[in-house]
């Protein structure tokens, strides 16, 4: 895979009628990082010339002039908004992963849907803020974007939340409706939105959504609201039969199933039968009041009433919820898939079924591959798939008959949504978060990209490094550190250019270095970069010549303080330990002509032979091309120069010797 990435293909030849007669374009591609490929396009022995950002382009324009196209894709999470989904889900994440799955399941259960509920809080508001954009965008196409997103996420948020019901909560027992109805009232609003066009009106009770809307008030098992509703109409201040106290006593007494009290499925069944009977019972009575009625044969589960109300349940898995309330309440998780089927022809059969639709149903008949698998070909969304599988890989979601088959499926889909961040300036941080917790493949591919990441300020790639530090990544924390120290050098910032160096500690580039900042001093007389050669501390070990270099520094440092005698001594075993280059050896010994010339001998007379060796070593020097060709080709007028210093050299060292000669012999007397 790496190696096809690397590769340049040749993508296709192609005639195109706007260029010259005979002319071929050839189409050629080269995997960029993560998911994008650069396309270029060449004629007539054409080369590219510039470059093109193509993230919302469809075509790669043949008859415009040579250029390198960036085709991107999967960039739907780069934009303002979803970032902080991405960053807010990445806590979650990071989160999810020190989960113990050691612990027990009564412990371990509550903790996962908390997780899941954290999830959907983040997807939400997310969504909300992409609405409150779409609404006041003013620009059509960018409108059409926020509500094409909109569109998206309201439909991840539905199928997460269904799914956090069947595979992550599933409580003791399986009986699941209480939680459907609670899915139902939260993402389906049509009864309050008829609600509140009835009771903006003067006469309520006239209002053409009057009924329709206690009919779905009734429908999701929004009973209180029903009843409020219902309470508005005259004709039960004069109900001469009692019909409506009636109806509302039936609707006050209607049994809800509830997990958290004591009753068992069993007792609660008692229970129900013995109202539907009742409700059976009342319809019988109410022929006569057909809105009523209606209301009755919901109670009473009749069928054919679903039918009728369909515009009101919207959807096939509303009716199912609905259907579900009145005539099986106690339904079991694993036996929903049963009564699906029903509720998918009243709304037109199978071939109606939407994308939203098949996923919908794959999750209600407990099939979870099928749910991974069609949101991850149609909602073109990496980040819903890649967090959801993580949650079902934690809940124990993902076996298969290949035990392996789960957490493999889990890396890969982790992988595909860290190669989506990998491209973003800021959002690759996140993205080697993920790569990390992929057992088999992350480290690899986060080596890959690692590589690709384009530095383009030393903020950045200091970034990078420390990235590569914390995961002990040798190869390519040297690898950065060489290429910034590179561009430092090419920029002519040697002090930089030296700091990467040391980090990378790579000795052939400390010594280059080193012999540039003795070349800055010898034209210049002075160093730059003070601090950090003053600082250099172990790391002047790296290379011979940086620590000549941080020696030399030292000496300096030594001579300005006014300890001449350590300072001397530290000259001369620079010149004796041939550490420094022998080019530089007429500068160390010009360096020693104020300690020299002070009144105090600091240099003992052997040291002064030893200087006096060094010097004939350098006028040996001068009879050869050898000097002349090692430092850049000296002009004649340079070499005189310098037979002028080695002149005053051995003046001054004879004058040091004789003095020297004569402290020692009081010395000795």
């Amino acid at each position: 895979m790496a190696e096809d990435r690397e590769r340049s293909v040749n993508v296709a030849v192609i005639s195109d009628p706007s260029l010259p007669v005979g002319s071929k374009t050839c189409l050629l591609s080269k995997w960029g990082l993560g998911n994008q490929v650069s396309v270029h396009h060449v004629y007539d022995g054409g080369k590219p010339t510039e470059t093109v950002d193509l993230h919302d382009e469809n075509r790669i324009p043949l008859n415009g002039p040579p250029g390198v196209y960036t085709a991107k894709w999967d960039v739907e999470m780069h934009s303002p908004s979803t970032r902080k989904l991405v960053n807010e889900s990445h806590n979650i994440f990071m989160s999810l992963q020190s989960h113990k799955p050691e612990t027990s399941e009564t412990v371990r259960k509550p903790q996962l849907v908390k997780f899941s509920r954290n999830y959907r809080s983040v997807l939400r508001a997310c969504l909300l803020e992409l609405q409150q954009k779409g609404a006041v965008e003013e620009d059509e196409e960018t409108q059409e974007e926020y509500n094409a997103q909109c569109q998206t996420f309201t439909m991840i948020e539905l199928i997460w939340s269904l799914c956090e019901i069947l595979f992550v909560e599933t409580l003791p027992g399986g009986v699941v409706l209480t939680q459907l109805l609670d899915w139902a009232i939260w993402h389906f609003r049509q009864a309050d939105d008829l609600a509140q066009e009835v009771m903006s009106a003067p006469d309520p009770e006239h209002h053409e959504s009057y009924w329709p809307a206690i009919y779905t008030f009734v429908l999701k098992g929004r009973i209180d609201e029903a009843r409020q509703m219902l309470s508005l109409h005259p004709d039960q201040q004069h109900d001469i039969h009692g019909v409506y106290a009636k109806m509302d006593e039936l609707l006050r007494k209607m049994p809800m199933f509830s997990v958290i009290g004591r009753q068992s499925v069993p007792e609660f069944d008692m229970k129900w039968r013995h109202w539907q009977d009742q409700c059976q019972q009342f319809l019988e009575e109410v022929g006569s009041h057909k809105n009523l009625e209606t209301i009755c044969r919901i109670l009473a589960g009749d069928n054919s009433v679903f039918l009728e109300l369909r515009d009101l349940t919207e959807t096939w898995y509303m009716m199912l919820v609905a259907k579900l309330l009145y005539s099986n309440p106690t339904v079991k998780t694993i036996d929903l898939h049963y009564h699906t089927q029903e509720c998918i022809d009243a709304y037109g059969g199978n071939s109606h079924l939407t994308t939203l639709d098949n996923i919908l149903l794959a999750a209600l008949e407990f099939d979870v591959h099928q749910v991974i698998r069609e949101s991850s070909s149609n909602l073109n969304n990496w980040w819903f798939v890649a967090h959801l599988t993580d949650l079902l890989h934690h809940c124990g979601r993902l076996e298969s008959h290949n035990v392996n088959f789960g957490s493999k499926l889990r890396e890969f889909l982790l992988l595909e949504y860290a190669a989506s961040l990998m491209t973003h300036d800021s959002l690759w941080q996140i993205g080697a978060d993920y790569l990390d917790h992929c057992p088999d493949m992350g480290r690899y591919y986060l080596e890959l990209y690692i590589e690709r990441i384009p530095l383009q300020s030393e903020k950045k790639a200091l970034k990078v490094l420390r990235l590569c530090e914390k995961r002990a990544m040798e190869s390519q924390a040297h690898g950065i550190c060489k290429e910034m120290g590179m561009k430092a050098l090419q920029n002519g910032r040697l002090g930089s250019a030296l700091s990467w160096c040391i980090r990378s500690k790579d000795r052939a580039f400390a010594t280059f270095l080193s012999e540039k900042f003795l070349s800055e001093y010898s034209s210049k007389g002075g160093f730059s970069n003070l601090d950090l050669i003053d600082n250099l501390g172990p790391a002047m070990l790296l290379s011979d010549r940086l620590t000549f270099l941080g020696k030399y520094r030292e000496f300096h440092k030594l001579y300005e303080r006014g300890e001449f005698k350590d300072a001397a001594n530290l000259l001369l075993s620079l010149l004796t330990a041939k550490l420094a280059p022998q080019k530089f050896w007429l500068t160390l010994l010009t360096d020693s002509l104020p300690l020299l010339e002070l009144d105090e001998v600091v240099f003992s007379s052997q040291q002064t032979y030893e200087l006096m060796h060094c010097l004939d070593e350098i006028t040996l020097s001068f009879q050869s091309n050898e000097y002349l060709d090692r430092d850049n080709n000296r002009t004649q007028g340079q070499l005189e120069a310098d037979q002028e210093k080695t002149d005053l050299l051995r003046l001054a060292l004879a004058r040091n010797l004789s003095r020297a000669i004569l402290d020692e012999g009081t010395e000795d007397v």
